[in-house]
């Protein structure tokens, strides 16, 4: 059943979700106040679904009324049990009718690259060649199958900014199924484009239905995140590049999301991930304007919104 909500203040709450108070958050935070909203810092893992209270949640910084809007940053980490129970926080308020950017839907499909690359596909985007498996038995299956082709990349299945990333070029170098954590996403991986010697893809910063910004980012190794040395150029993307990180973050039902983008071997783009929750730091170094103050402005507009219909 959905509650009707009624606001007593003209000034949004904005509850910013996170799991700790870096640069991003601040910055959110100040472009928030900037646009007239007063947002509210919140770790994820404080939140309780409490049915003694009037709408079944408990949030620090709203003790008897629900956020007028809500800005996910990051879940945290925890055990399958404590994500799920965020997770189902986030589903909550979004029962309750409160925006939720993203929502809960969005990061578990984003976050989940096995089924972000399914929905990809299904959508018609183009993804590098990628196999799941579930045993070892099953990847060494598709290692011995795939690698006379070129190299695989390994990632975690729920993985952010490069880390844990391993590029297999022999059956032996697999892990085992305990360092796995049970899951080999497999990935083509996908080599510099003749005659350039250096590694690079690319980021696009979606945000309600509109490119945001975009850079190239360059790196002397395969790993080209910008938080593992990687450095960022800014960069106009295409009408390809830009139709398909479009279509990625429609296919994947968020508002506002980071894509990477690689170049094939003929050079239309291959779609690598969607980012729920993305970074913009790096991509703040080569952009002119606050990106921030538009994601806050793309955001207090959904929630304007939201409110105009109650």
């Amino acid at each position: 059943m959905r509650l009707s909500l009624t606001f007593s203040h003209h000034i949004p709450r904005v509850a910013v979700f996170t799991d700790k108070i870096d640069w991003h958050v601040e910055s959110l935070a100040n472009a928030l106040k900037k646009a007239g909203a007063l947002p509210v810092v919140v770790r994820l893992s404080a939140c309780k679904i409490d049915t003694t209270r009037p709408y079944g949640l408990a949030i620090p910084g709203f003790r008897s009324a629900l956020p007028d809007g809500v800005i996910v940053r990051a879940i945290g980490d925890g055990s399958l049990e404590m994500i799920t129970m965020r997770l189902g926080v986030l589903h909550a308020l979004g029962e309750l009718g409160v925006p939720v950017i993203n929502d809960a839907r969005a990061i578990e499909r984003c976050t989940d690259k096995s089924m972000a690359t399914f929905l990809l596909q299904r959508a018609g985007l183009r993804t590098p060649e990628t196999f799941v498996a579930q045993t070892s038995a099953q990847a060494r299956a598709v290692a011995r199958r795939e690698l006379s082709r070129g190299p695989l990349v390994l990632k975690p299945l729920f993985g952010a900014q490069g880390w844990g990333l391993q590029l297999i070029r022999e059956e032996a170098e697999l892990p085992s199924p305990q360092e796995a954590r049970g899951v080999y996403y497999l990935q083509r991986f996908v080599p510099p484009r003749a005659g350039e010697g250096r590694f690079e893809d690319m980021r696009i910063l979606v945000s309600g239905g509109e490119i945001v910004a975009a850079m190239r980012r360059c790196s002397d190794q395969w790993i080209t995140n910008v938080r593992q040395g990687a450095r960022p150029a800014g960069v106009e993307p295409s009408a390809q590049e830009k139709d398909a990180a479009l279509r990625a973050t429609r296919a994947l039902g968020a508002f506002c999301a980071g894509v990477d983008l690689i170049a094939g071997e003929d050079g239309a783009p291959l779609v690598l991930e969607v980012n729920s929750m993305a970074g913009w730091s790096g991509l703040q170094r080569v952009t002119g304007f606050s990106i921030a103050g538009r994601l806050a402005s793309d955001a207090l507009g959904v929630i304007t919104s939201s409110r105009a219909h109650l």
